[in-house]
């Protein structure tokens, strides 16, 4: 790498951290809306206006200035998995922090690098040392400590934010790889069209008046909190590698920790507590192995 190289690397791996911070923040933000509007509209009702608030002002912003050569890819099937991964999320998500408080769900969320192993060992035959086999198997006993002290629902009500995280998993491996050669609003684009298409198709089943202007506000609010935040999550991927990056989201933690408090008044118990810590412990560790060590421990 020239010396000029190196130099530009530094500052796009700074504005991709910067990126990443401002991204998870408008997630925290986006579950905390979501779980407001519990109380008065329903979660498929929620999922839809996200989905069609971020096609709708996406097509405002690009298409007059970028015109139809903001659709052009040539993966087109890989943009419409990427749409399905994360409206599959979203709804699982949505489900899972009205059943939980915010940070504990947040926590679960931090699964993902563990879940991006495991996936990495079963299905991809990687070799995985124990210490990484370690690190997986006690963010999972966080997870449990988070589940059960906190008297969420047993049974398998457990497995909702379980699969979220596993599909999570699998949108953020293609993000990484998709961002390296697609076009961020292209991507964001396909990714709001495809959910509210989807969702659009639903309507019929899930469609629920809006009670009051202020459910419509928190409905646009959460709009816009996905649609921000998972651009900037976009623009994040694009200026650094994954390993730069996945420290900083486990800040998402924080913030939902503090909305929790300021808006629902819950502070975790104890084990709570222990539960979210040795998640955050286990997975900043072996982001830290990845990125020390990409190939051996």
């Amino acid at each position: 790498m020239s010396t000029e190289a190196a130099r530009l690397v530094q500052p796009r791996a700074l504005l991709g951290i910067a990126f990443v911070v401002l991204a998870v923040a408008c997630f925290a933000a986006l579950d905390a809306t979501v779980k407001l509007l519990g109380a008065s509209i329903s979660v498929l009702m929620v999922v839809w206006f996200r989905y069609t608030f971020q096609a709708l002002v996406m097509a405002a912003v690009v298409l007059p200035t970028r015109g139809w050569r903001s659709l052009a890819t040539r993966q087109p099937l890989l943009h419409a998995l990427r749409g399905l991964l994360l409206l599959a999320v979203s709804t699982l998500s949505f489900v899972s922090v009205q059943h939980m408080p915010l940070g504990e769900f947040t926590a679960m969320i931090m699964l993902t690098p563990l879940v991006v192993t495991l996936l990495a060992a079963v299905f991809l035959r990687e070799a995985v040392s124990r210490l990484r086999w370690l690190l997986v198997w006690g963010g999972f006993a966080g997870a449990l400590l988070i589940i059960q002290p906190t008297g969420a629902a047993l049974g398998w009500f457990v497995l909702v934010p379980l699969l979220m995280v596993l599909l999570y998993a699998a949108f953020q491996i293609l993000t990484s790889r998709m961002a390296r050669s697609e076009d961020a609003m292209t991507m964001h684009c396909y990714t709001g069209w495809t959910g509210a298409a989807l969702m659009t198709l639903a309507l019929p089943w899930v469609w629920q008046t809006i009670p009051d202007l202020r459910t419509l506000a928190l409905l646009c609010l959460a709009g816009l909190c996905g649609t921000v935040g998972h651009f900037l999550f976009i623009q994040a991927f694009a200026r650094a590698p994954a390993s730069t990056l996945a420290p900083y989201m486990y800040l998402q933690v924080g913030f939902a920790l503090l909305l929790g408090w300021l808006l629902f008044g819950h502070l975790p118990g104890l084990w709570a507590w222990v539960g979210m810590g040795l998640i955050v412990l286990c997975g900043a560790t072996l982001v830290w192995l990845t990125a020390r060590q990409p190939k051996i421990d």
